[in-house]
Parts: structure tokens; C-alpha cells; sequence
């Protein structure tokens, strides 16, 4: 497909939509979203704030001698963390023992956290249909997730909305920064640009350590398999006990192996995540991937993954070179169908799609995803034409046709994004993309 023909298809895609979310519900169809939920806080922040608090504590440290710390035990370890992701224009997570040391100094505001809950939010604005796994059920994460169109396995075996539910577990929160590309930090006499809007999310970890497992919503989704055209898996990071992890695996594996039976065409989407510990995250690649149908990562999750446990090099400028790292993981771990990489500037998945029409998938994930970095909030219809208009990335498209060109035609399939360059958000674009990239299965 060429450049002109991605702008006309692109066109047309909130009109394919539309009519893919009225075609499921008609059928009765849902995304199964598990598994951990938290309250987010995000943080009103303004860099001349921070300049003012370093100045007033460090203001002898130079920005480049400022480290990350986790967990984050102080106010000084916290400006320094601030520091370090800011001026490296670099996501990631970090533990904080006190959730003092963020209120004592900046404004916070209540949203949704985790991947299942914010993508089953970003569905729910485009009327796509979920059934959704809590952990943190406290009833201001519920209140947010309150609408008919997501929804929660009741005890009882019924679905129910997420207002009828009583909370079990204690509540989480994450702090969630959100920096902007250009803003100046100024530290030690020096200034530093940062390079790159991204975000830094502080966690205080107590529930998702364990990810207790709900029952009620394995047993809804494998009596009801065939209504559950994808099943996202997601947030084993927070885990810190292998032994633990391993536990909750084998559970995981049971429930998958039973859903493919019962569904042998439903996919099971495995969304990457930063993780704290590298055991961790290669106990959880070596279980759960070979059973995974479809794993989706953004480029830095790809990056660490081939650099850090596989000392495979990858080039993110070059899209050949990301294709082929996907490729590499997708036959290292038996990944069913293939791998999606989702950036600021495409969406990508390498491999067989099957029935599922995949480059609609990747195009509804991205234009969800430029929606919340725009507004905040999920998009609904409104938001999504609006996105529309915004130019296709310089960037992406030219990676579509250098793989256009070349024997990877075919096998790798690219859309560009509709391009932000200074985004206002950097919360929950995966998580939005993850959402939208649902709707492609199930109504081939």
C-alpha cells in the first residue's frame, strides 16, 4: 500500500470505526481486559516549579551529576529522579516509600491507572464493549470506570457495571509526571532542554505486588469464550517475588489454554510493560510469551528487550532494523501470529495477521493514542475527527515506504501516526493504543 493510498485509508477510519464497534455489539462481542487497576495522581507540573524547589535544595548539583533513585526515600532523591528522566526525554517507573514527598510539593488530581482499565476508558468512548479485571477496586478507581460499556465479572457469574461492585482490595496509587519537550531545566548554574515530552510514573506499591487474582472473571470469560474475540494480558510487573509470579503464571496459563479450546480463534494479547526486575520480566517472557498470540511494546520496551537480555543491537532510526528485532522475538519465544511496536511516529506489527485486519487495528490504536496525547481524556468521536486533520508523520511515512520496498512486504506492516510533536499528555498512549487495536479482531 502506498503513502497516498495509508492517507485515503486513514480518511476513512473513524467511519470503519464506528461501524466495527455497532458490528460487535450487535454480535454481542467484548475485549477481556486483565489485570491490575490503580489510582492514578497526576501531578500539576510546571518546570519553573521544580527549577524554584532546585534551587532552594541542590543548588550546587550540576543536572548532568543528578541519578535516578527507586525506591525514592527522599525529597532530594525525588528532585534528582525528576531530573535525570526530564533532561534524558526518557519514560520509566519508580517506587516512592512516601506519597508525602510528591504532595508536599505539587498539586495532584485523580485519574485511571493501569493498562486493562485505561484501554477498556479509551473503548468505552468509541463504544467498544469490555470485561474488565480489577485489583485496586476502591471506589474512586470504580467511579471513573462507571459506564455501560465496561464492565465487571460479578461473584454471582453475572456482568455487572463497575458501580455495583464492593471493594475488596486496599488501594494503590501512582504519581504520574508529565514533562514537555523544550522546557528549560536549570540546575548548578546550567540550563538543559529537554529533549523529549515523555513521562515518570512514582508508584507506591501495594496491591499489584501480589496481583490478586478475581475468579469470578477467569470463569465468566471461559464460559463465555466465544464472545471474547481478544484477551489482553498485562501487568505482571509490579511483582516482586518470583515464586509469587510463577503462581499467578501457572493460573494464567490454565485460563489461556482453556479460552483457546473454547475459542481457537480468540487472540491473546500480551502488552509489554517497564519492569522493575530483570528476573521478573525473563520468568514472565519464558511463561506466558510461547503461548501469546499477538505481543505489543513500544521501541523502548523493544530496544531493552533485544539490548539488555539478548545483546541483540537494534537501530530505532532504522525500521528495518526494528523489524528484524521483532522478528528475532517473535521466533525466539514462539510469539502465534507476531509482534506490534507502537511509537510516536507508526504502528507496526511484524508477522502473520490472519484473519484479523490488522492494519485497521493499528491505525484505531494510533489514532486513540494521538487523541489522549492531545486532550487528556480518551477520544470519542469528536476528538478522533479533529486528529484526523492533524499531517501524517514525515518519519512514519517514510519508513512505510522503505518497507514497501523491500522483501519485508508482506511480512511487516506499518501505518504512520498522525503526528504531535510537543504533546500535551504522555499518560496512557499505550494503554489508549492497546484499546483501540481490539477492535480488529473478531470481525474478519
Amino acid at each position: 500500500m502506498t503513502n497516498m493510498d495509508k492517507n485515503t485509508k486513514y480518511e476513512t477510519v473513524l467511519e470503519t470505526l464506528k461501524e466495527t464497534a455497532e458490528k460487535r455489539e450487535r454480535a454481542g462481542l467484548y475485549t477481556a481486559m486483565g489485570f491490575s487497576s490503580n489510582l492514578d495522581l497526576l501531578m500539576e507540573f510546571q518546570v519553573e516549579k521544580l527549577n524554584e524547589l532546585l534551587q532552594e535544595h541542590m543548588p550546587e548539583m550540576l543536572p548532568e551529576e543528578a541519578r535516578p533513585f527507586s525506591p525514592v526515600n527522599t525529597r532530594d532523591e525525588l528532585l534528582q529522579t525528576i531530573v535525570y528522566f526530564c533532561i534524558h526525554g526518557i519514560g520509566g517507573e519508580a517506587d516512592i516509600t512516601d506519597p508525602s514527598l510528591v504532595k508536599d510539593h505539587f498539586i495532584c488530581t485523580n485519574a485511571m491507572g493501569g493498562t486493562a482499565t485505561q484501554a477498556a476508558m479509551a473503548l468505552s468512548k468509541v463504544g467498544g464493549h469490555t470485561v474488565v479485571h480489577l485489583t485496586d477496586d476502591s471506589c474512586e478507581v470504580c467511579e471513573q470506570l462507571d459506564s455501560p460499556y465496561i464492565h465487571l465479572a460479578h461473584e454471582d457469574g453475572h456482568l455487572c457495571r463497575a458501580g455495583e461492585v464492593e471493594s475488596h482490595n486496599p488501594q494503590e496509587i501512582h504519581f504520574i509526571l508529565q514533562f514537555k519537550k523544550g522546557d528549560q531545566i536549570r540546575m548548578g548554574g546550567k540550563s538543559v532542554s529537554i529533549p523529549c515530552s515523555n513521562r515518570l510514573i512514582l508508584t507506591k506499591n501495594t496491591v499489584n505486588e501480589s496481583l490478586p487474582f478475581w475468579d469470578p472473571y477467569f470463569r465468566w470469560i471461559e464460559e463465555h469464550a466465544r464472545q471474547v474475540t481478544s484477551n489482553v494480558l498485562s501487568s505482571f510487573n509490579a511483582i516482586q517475588d518470583p515464586e509469587l509470579l510463577k503462581e499467578r503464571l501457572e493460573r494464567v496459563k490454565a485460563h489461556v489454554e482453556l479460552y483457546h479450546e473454547r475459542n481457537p480463534e480468540g487472540i491473546i494479547y500480551f502488552e509489554d510493560a517497564h519492569y522493575h526486575n530483570a528476573e521478573i520480566r525473563r520468568i514472565c517472557m519464558d511463561t506466558l510469551y510461547p503461548y501469546v498470540d499477538i505481543m505489543s511494546m513500544n521501541e523502548e520496551e523493544l530496544q531493552y528487550t533485544l539490548e539488555k537480555m539478548y545483546r541483540y543491537p537494534v537501530d530505532l532510526e532504522n525500521v528495518i532494523s526494528c523489524a528484524e528485532g521483532a522478528e528475532f522475538l517473535k521466533n525466539e519465544y514462539r510469539v502465534r501470529k507476531g509482534i506490534v511496536i507502537h511509537t510516536k511516529d507508526y504502528a507496526m506489527f511484524v508477522g502473520d495477521p490472519g484473519k484479523a485486519q490488522i492494519e485497521n487495528g493499528l491505525m484505531f490504536g494510533s489514532v486513540m493514542a494521538t487523541a489522549k496525547a492531545e486532550y487528556g481524556g480518551y477520544g470519542g468521536e469528536k476528538e478522533i475527527e479533529e486528529i484526523l486533520r492533524l499531517p501524517l508523520s514525515e518519519q512514519g511515512l517514510r519508513y512505510a515506504e522503505i518497507l514497501e520496498k523491500s522483501d519485508w512486504k508482506g511480512r511487516a506492516f506499518l501505518v504512520p501516526t498522525r503526528y504531535i510533536d510537543k504533546p500535551k499528555y504522555t499518560i496512557g498512549l499505550g494503554d489508549s493504543f492497546t484499546g483501540g487495536m481490539q477492535l480488529c479482531f473478531g470481525c474478519g
